[in-house]
C-alpha cells in the first residue's frame, strides 16, 4: 500500500549482476508486481530490477520504469531485448569512478549517435560527378511487388548516391519506367513474373560497371531466383547488401555466403533469420547476431526494436532511433537503399550499415511527430525524413 499512495517510487532492489530469475512469489518478485502497479513515476537504479543488463531479458519478472539512472556507463541491457523497454528513459550519471579505470573498459557494442554519422559519413567533394559518389546496382521486383525496388532506388538516391540501376523482370518493367525519374530501370528475362536464370548474362555485364549490388527488394521465391542469387553472390567483387528475398534465396546455400571475399551485408528481421539458420534469435539477439557474423564473416543487421548491427570482428551497434510507426511494408526496402548508397559513396560495410539503421530511424521519429506512428508511410520517411535528417548532419 505504500507505494500506491507515493508520488515517486525508487527501485533499488537488485544489481547489474542478476543472473538467475527471479521468483514472482518471492518478497522481491512481490516488491517488482507492486513497483509495476503504483501510478506514481518508478525511477530505477542503474538497470530495472529484474532485467539481465547484459541481454535486456527479463529474468522471472521485472519493474517497469520510467526513468532508469544508470552509473558511468548504458548498459547494453537497457539498449536491447525487453530491458530497452522496461528502463524507460536512460541516464547516465557518474559516481565517482576514476576516469582512468573507466576509460579503460572494453566493450563490444556501442549506441550509434548523431557525433558517429558527422565523422563517418564521407564528405562531398565539391568537384565530384555521378561517379565519384557511387555507382549502384539494384536487383528485384517481381509481379504483384513493384514497390520494394522502387523505394530501394529512391532512397539510394535521396541519400547521395550518383547513379542507381534498377534490373527487374520484364513483365513489371514498364510500371518501373513510369515509377523512375533519376534512377535506371531495365528489363531483365523473367517467368512467372520473376527473375530467371537467362538474366544473368545481362546482369554480369551491368554489375561490371557498378560498385555496389543490392539483390532481393520484392524478389519473389522460386528455383530459378534461388539459383540466380547464389550465383551473383558466388560472383560478385562488389560488396553485396542482401536483402527480403534475397536472403530467403539462400537458405540451404550459406556456403555461397561463406565463400565471398568482398563485404556483405544481409537485412533479416526475425522470420528471415529463422527462414536463413532455422533458429529464432532469442532473448540475447547481440550474441546471436555476432555469432554470426563472425561464423560468416558477413555484416548481420538484424531488424526489429532496438536493431543490432554486428560485424565480423566483433564490433556491434545498438540503434537507438525509431519507432513503431516504421514497422509498415517498405520500411526495410528504404534501410536497404541508404545501407547500398552509404556503400557506394565508399564507407567502410559495417559502418554504412549502422548510419543507415540510424538515419532510417530517426527520419521515422521526425515523420511520427509530423504524421503521427499510425499515419507515417515509407514514402514519408525517403522523400521528407532522410533528406532533413542528413541535412541536419551536414
Amino acid at each position: 500500500n505504500w507505494a500506491l499512495g507515493s508520488q515517486v517510487c525508487v527501485d533499488a532492489l537488485l544489481g547489474v549482476g542478476l543472473s538467475r530469475p527471479v521468483d514472482p512469489a518471492s518478497p522481491i518478485g512481490q516488491a517488482i508486481a507492486l513497483l509495476n502497479e503504483t501510478p506514481a513515476p518508478v525511477v530505477a537504479a542503474d538497470v530495472p530490477s529484474g532485467i539481465s543488463a547484459d541481454t535486456g531479458a527479463v529474468l522471472g519478472c521485472a519493474v517497469r520504469a520510467r526513468t532508469t539512472v544508470t552509473f558511468t556507463f548504458p548498459k547494453i541491457g537497457l539498449a536491447v531485448g525487453a530491458g530497452a523497454v522496461y528502463a524507460g528513459e536512460v541516464i547516465v550519471r557518474d559516481i565517482g569512478i576514476p576516469a582512468d579505470l573507466a576509460s579503460g573498459l572494453i566493450c563490444p557494442a556501442q549506441t550509434v549517435e548523431g557525433d558517429f554519422l558527422r565523422q563517418a559519413l564521407p564528405p562531398r567533394q565539391p568537384d565530384g560527378h555521378k561517379g565519384t559518389f557511387g555507382k549502384l546496382l539494384i536487383v528485384g521486383g517481381a509481379v504483384g511487388y513493384t514497390g520494394a525496388p522502387y523505394l530501394t532506388a529512391l532512397a539510394a538516391e535521396r541519400t547521395g548516391c550518383g547513379l542507381v540501376s534498377l534490373g527487374v523482370p520484364e513483365a513489371i518493367w514498364p510500371v518501373e519506367a513510369a515509377k523512375c525519374v533519376g534512377a535506371m530501370p531495365f528489363p531483365l528475362a523473367d517467368q512467372k513474373g520473376m527473375l530467371h536464370t537467362d538474366a544473368l548474362k545481362k546482369l554480369r555485364k551491368k554489375l561490371a560497371e557498378c560498385d555496389v549490388l543490392a539483390l532481393g527488394p520484392g524478389l519473389g521465391r522460386s528455383e530459378q531466383v534461388s539459383e540466380l542469387v547464389c550465383t551473383l553472390l558466388r560472383e560478385a567483387k562488389q560488396p553485396v547488401v542482401l536483402d527480403a528475398d534475397g536472403i530467403n534465396a539462400i537458405a540451404g546455400h550459406m556456403d555461397v555466403l561463406d565463400s565471398r571475399s568482398a563485404p556483405t551485408v544481409l537485412t533479416p528481421h526475425d522470420g528471415e533469420f529463422h527462414t536463413l539458420t532455422g533458429q529464432w534469435p532469442g532473448k540475447d539477439r547481440l550474441s546471436t547476431a555476432l555469432d554470426f557474423a563472425k561464423a560468416h564473416h558477413c555484416v548481420l543487421v538484424l531488424k526489429g526494436h532496438r536493431t543490432i548491427v554486428a560485424g565480423p570482428d566483433g564490433r556491434a551497434y545498438l540503434n537507438t532511433t525509431g519507432n513503431d510507426g516504421l514497422a509498415k511494408g517498405g520500411s526495410g526496402d528504404v534501410l536497404a537503399g541508404l545501407i547500398t548508397s552509404f556503400l557506394a559513396q565508399g564507407m567502410d560495410a559495417l559502418e554504412a550499415a549502422a548510419a543507415a539503421v540510424w538515419v532510417h530511424g530517426k527520419a521515422g521519429d521526425q515523420m511520427a511527430e509530423q504524421y503521427g506512428r499510425r499515419g507515417m508511410t515509407a514514402s514519408n520517411v525517403m522523400l521528407e525524413g532522410i533528406p532533413a535528417v542528413l541535412k541536419e548532419l551536414e
